[in-house]
Formats: C-alpha cells, sequence, structure tokens
C-alpha cells in the first residue's frame, strides 16, 4: 500500500476515485526526475518530480507542484482520474462543470460592465 503525505481522509478519497475510474496501481508506470523552477537548490537535486503513465488509456502526467515527492504523487494520481473522468464522461464531468459555471460567470460581469457603461 502506497503511503502519501496527506491526511488519511483525503487518501481514502482518492483510492476510492480511483477505484470508480478503473485506476489500480498495477496499471501505472511511475518514474521520478528531477524537478525545475521555484523550491531552490533542493528541488534542482533530488527527484521529486514524478510522471505517471496510465497503460490502457495511455494518459501520461507530470507532476511538479510540491517540493516532496510523496505530495507530488497524490497530486498526479488525483489528476489522472481527473482526466480520465474528463475523457470518459465529457460534458457531465466535475471540471467541466466547473469550467461552465465559470464562463457563465464571466458572461454575466461582461454583460453587467457593459450595459453600465451604455446607461452612462
Amino acid at each position: 500500500m502506497v503511503r502519501f503525505g496527506v491526511k488519511p481522509e483525503k487518501e481514502t478519497e482518492l483510492r476510492q476515485r480511483m477505484e470508480v475510474c478503473g485506476v489500480r496501481e498495477d496499471d501505472l508506470d511511475e518514474s521520478f526526475m528531477t524537478s525545475g523552477g521555484p523550491g531552490g537548490q533542493k528541488v534542482n537535486r533530488s527527484a521529486t518530480c514524478v510522471r505517471l503513465v496510465h497503460r490502457p488509456t495511455g494518459i501520461d502526467v507530470k507532476m511538479q507542484q510540491a517540493r516532496s515527492q510523496s505530495l507530488n504523487r497524490f497530486f498526479a494520481r488525483r489528476r489522472l482520474c481527473e482526466l480520465i473522468e474528463a475523457t470518459r464522461l465529457g460534458a457531465s464531468s466535475p471540471a467541466s462543470q466547473e469550467q461552465a459555471r465559470i464562463r457563465k460567470q464571466k458572461q454575466r460581469r461582461r454583460r453587467r460592465t457593459t450595459q453600465t457603461t451604455d446607461g452612462d
């Protein structure tokens, strides 16, 4: 069993989400490499960047969000589940629904600003 540096609740939530998406640990190719960017010399010297390849779907995820390898492993698996949900569910996936909600919100704001400038 793989341990990540997160709370047990988040870890069990991720495991359940992986089961729903059909992702098994045996189907993942995991490799580590040195990160770049912010984080100082520690990031550039240690292999904290995680690359996951889901063999059945061919989806490739590279994660270097955190400075620790265990957190990046957690984030990579979560991102992989998001991508699989997006491909399977399409417009009804949680990520696309959130994007649609934000798009509508921006349209409302844009309409409001054009109405106030036209009325002056």
